[in-house]
């Protein structure tokens, strides 16, 4: 089981930006892909990004297409999600997770481990 520890939540006002990590220990597949999903209250979790470990194929949800990047830093183990311009709709638990293979999935249950989650509340 990989175990998966996010950070970097916080409050923030509209517009502004915040980095997650997430730091995860090593897989023993050969190769794996890491996602990025969010949760707010009273609905369901849904997709946000994902990556492969070699840093490509990244994919974005609709909604944070041009403002969140999702990134990689294999010598630290660590994806990132860069969120620039948020918005109050923005607010969510953000949870890491991983897959095996080398493409990532919008699918949740595509993912067999996951973080604990990390709170974004973006204030108007």
């Amino acid at each position: 089981q990989v175990q998966l520890v996010e950070s970097g939540g916080g409050l923030v006002q509209a517009g502004g930006s915040l980095r997650l990590s997430c730091a995860a220990s090593r897989r023993t597949d050969s190769s794996y892909a890491m996602g990025w999903f969010r949760q707010a209250p009273g609905k369901e979790r849904e997709f946000v990004a994902t990556i492969g470990w070699n840093g490509y194929h990244a994919t974005y949800a609709d909604f944070v297409k041009g403002r969140f990047t999702i990134s990689t830093d294999n010598a630290k183990n660590t994806v990132y999600l860069q969120m620039n311009s948020l918005k109050p709709e923005d607010t969510a638990v953000y949870y890491c997770a991983t897959r095996p293979g080398p493409f990532g999935s919008r699918w949740l249950r595509d993912y067999d481990s996951w973080g604990q989650g990390t709170q974004v509340t973006v204030s108007s």
